[in-house]
């Protein structure tokens, strides 16, 4: 999930040489005290060893099995044309028949299947970008594939609301220019299931104009937490917090950028007692926890100067490659790819797993990767954590987007890793983790060159047992 033209891949291959190499780990529930100081993150068996797939697409443990949903190029829309190339954050909500899932695609370039332009559906013309929606059954087979929005930029990952809607979110800060007829870099709403509460896409202004990556939404407060996955400078988690007397529910953000009082954006600071931290890489040991305080950013819609610009160092907390987001056990997971000293990070790894409490107002690390120094090895280092979500079985589930091998990585609720999946067909990323309302399907994604899995097998609590 970048737009640079170096991948994460190539930037991870330069400077994983040095480091532990190991991976170090914690509770994902609660860390304090001497427990946080153990390199916990052994292996642990998860559902068991991958068993390699014969079709060379998707290892996964034994019983498990996989359904391709949809697949770039050569599924159709029922529009006629080909299923986009790139997909990536996906969001899951019931259906009629079984699921309904809203899909991003990563498009901002020249990539071979854009989302078709259809009318009443597309923001700009000139961008190739948007979303899919899918209908599958329980047995996750695909009933219907069509278009949800079009003619957006970039659409990385993004986040459901309690209401039942989609957010996706443009990485870029593209102007207007060229073949763009409308600045980029917003959030947009997505109805998964009344495809014309989509028509004339509106970007939700007050949630700021900058390369966004995922989004968590508070069910009780209704605010937003937002990651910014950007470099120089790197970039900044942030907090949308509705305008008094907000009622929301479907259609209410969309009614809200329409309206002056957008409520407040702001970006976050962290503190250790009152000693101000300035990159989120300054933590190296799960449990290291955070004060956590707010401040209003300038000009969210960036008009002259980045929003990540527009503060010092001294004013914020920054973060290379910030990029997936989750609501969760009461407050909001987010993930720090990697870091490297040559990006302006204080220390290098390959991976955090952060969770923002908003009832204490602190923000604690819950998983730390140390950088993978043999990432073509399948040996149970992993690197590169991208997209997130929570397990109704207990931890969370990554994908990983770094070197080498790429793996949908389960992290226990004591803090150990162990492989779920395994791609067998090339080195591209896993996107899109998402588990069905009934807990029975996980939906996943390979980017490149484009596949929508659903994963069914003998879900349960996975196992902690060492290997």
């Amino acid at each position: 999930m970048t737009t640079s033209p170096l991948s994460r891949r190539s930037l991870l291959r330069g400077g994983a040489a040095g480091g532990l190499g190991i991976v170090v780990a914690g509770s994902l529930e609660a860390i304090a005290g001497p427990v946080a100081a153990r390199p916990a993150c052994r292996p642990a068996a998860g559902y068991g060893d991958l068993v390699p797939d014969p079709a060379g697409l998707l290892a996964l443990p034994p019983g498990f099995s996989y359904t391709v949903v949809a697949q770039a190029g050569a599924t159709l829309l029922e529009s006629g044309q080909p299923t986009p190339s790139d997909a990536d954050g996906t969001g899951c909500f019931r259906g009629p028949h079984g699921s309904v899932l809203v899909n991003n695609h990563e498009i901002g370039g020249d990539e071979p299947y854009p989302v078709p332009a259809l009318p009443g559906l597309t923001y700009d013309p000139g961008a190739r970008g948007g979303t899919t929606t899918i209908e599958v059954d329980r047995h996750g087979r695909r009933l219907r594939e069509y278009v949800s929005v079009a003619g957006t930029h970039n659409n990385c990952a993004g986040g459901i609301t309690p209401w039942g809607t989609w957010l996706t979110c443009e990485e870029t800060e593209q102007r207007a220019g060229g073949r763009y007829l409308k600045d980029h870099g917003y959030v947009f709403e997505v109805d998964p299931h009344d495809r014309s509460a989509n028509t004339g896409p509106l970007p939700l202004t007050f949630l700021g104009r900058y390369s966004h990556e995922a989004v968590a939404v508070d069910p009780y407060t209704h605010s937003i937490y937002l990651t910014e996955d950007a470099s120089g400078p790197n970039g900044l988690y942030f907090r949308w917090t509705p305008p008094p007397g907000f009622r929301a529910g479907k259609g209410a953000l969309r009614a809200l950028a329409q309206r002056p009082d957008g409520g407040s954006l702001a970006a976050m600071r962290c503190l250790r007692g009152d000693a101000h931290v300035a990159d989120l890489s300054e933590a190296t040991t799960p449990g290291t926890r955070y004060r956590v305080e707010w401040v209003e950013v300038p000009d969210r819609d960036a008009r002259t100067v980045s929003v990540r610009k527009q503060f010092t160092d001294a004013e914020v907390t920054r973060s290379r490659k910030l990029e997936g987001a989750w609501w969760g056990d009461g407050g909001a997971y987010f993930v720090a790819s990697y870091a490297r000293h040559d990006d302006g990070s204080a220390n290098e790894h390959d991976g955090q797993v952060w969770f923002y409490d908003p009832r204490r107002q602190t923000v604690t690390l819950k998983t730390v990767f140390g950088v993978n120094t043999d990432p073509e090895a399948d040996t149970g280092n992993y690197d590169g954590p991208d997209n997130i979500t929570v397990s109704p079985y207990g931890g969370v589930i990554l994908a990983e987007d770094g070197e080498g091998v790429s793996h949908l990585v389960g992290v226990t609720e004591q803090g150990k890793a162990y492989p779920l999946a395994r791609n067998e067909l090339n080195d591209s990323e896993f996107t899109g983790p998402t588990f069905s309302a009934d807990g029975r399907t996980l939906f996943a994604n390979i980017q490149s060159p484009g596949y929508v899995f659903a994963i069914t097998g003998p879900w349960g609590r996975p196992s902690n047992a060492h290997r």
